[in-house]
C-alpha cells in the first residue's frame, strides 16, 4: 500500500490502528522541517536529531490526542518539537544536571559566543511564545513560509488557498507578531544604546 497518498488524518487514523508504516508516513513528510527547527533552537545537531525521534515517538503514542480541528497536524507536530527543544535547552542548563558549566546570568560568562547563544536562544523563545498566540490560519502560513522556505504561491497550491488569502493572513500575522514583540524590541535599543 502507497501511505504517501494518505492525507495527515487518514495517516493518524492508521496510526492508531497500529499501522507503522503511516508514522514512517509522516516521518518522510515532516522530519525535515521538524529537524530544521529543532536545530534552530538547539544549535546542536545531535541533540536536534533525538528532539525529533522523541516527538516522532509522541506522535505515535498520542495520536489520539490530536484534534483537526485546531490544527493541522504539521503544526501541532511543529509545536511538539518545539516544546521538546525548549525543553532539552533547560534540562542542558539545569544547575543540578550541569553544575560545572552552569551560571545564572549571561553577563557572568566568559565567553561572549556562549552570551550570545544564550541571548538568542531566549529570543527564539519569546518568539516562538507570540507565534503559539496568532490564530492557527496566519501561523500555518508563517511557518510554511519561514521555517519549509515555502513562497506564497507555493503555499497556496499546498494548502488550497486562494493566493490573495495566503497574502492577507501572512500580512496580519507579521503586524500582530511586530505589536507583540514590540517591547521586546524597544527594550534591546535600549539595552544597546547604554
Amino acid at each position: 500500500m502507497n501511505y504517501t497518498q494518505f492525507s495527515d488524518e487518514e495517516l493518524v487514523v492508521m496510526i492508531l490502528r497500529g499501522r507503522a508504516e503511516a508514522l514512517e508516513a509522516l516521518y518522510d513528510r515532516y522530519a525535515g522541517p521538524s529537524y530544521s527547527l529543532a536545530l534552530r533552537i538547539l544549535g546542536d545537531r545531535g541533540a536536534a536529531e533525538e528532539v525529533v525521534q522523541d516527538a516522532f515517538v509522541t506522535l505515535w503514542r498520542k495520536a489520539g490526542t490530536y484534534d483537526p480541528v485546531y490544527g493541522r497536524l504539521y503544526s501541532w507536530l511543529l509545536r511538539i518539537v518545539r516544546n521538546r527543544a525548549i525543553d532539552e535547552l533547560r534540562r542542558q542548563r539545569s544547575p543540578v544536571r550541569n553544575s560545572r558549566s552552569y551560571r545564572p546570568d549571561s553577563e557572568s560568562l566568559a565567553d561572549p559566543s556562549e552570551a550570545e547563544a544564550i541571548r538568542a536562544t531566549e529570543l527564539r523563545s519569546v518568539v516562538g511564545g507570540a507565534l503559539e498566540e496568532l490564530p492557527n490560519d496566519q501561523r500555518e502560513v508563517l511557518e510554511m513560509a519561514y521555517l519549509e522556505g515555502l513562497s506564497q504561491r507555493e503555499i497556496s497550491e499546498y494548502t488550497g488557498v486562494p493566493l490573495g488569502t495566503v497574502k492577507t493572513r501572512t500580512r496580519l500575522a507579521l503586524k500582530k507578531l511586530r505589536k507583540s514583540l514590540e517591547p521586546l524590541t524597544r527594550e534591546s535599543v535600549d539595552l544597546d544604546g547604554v
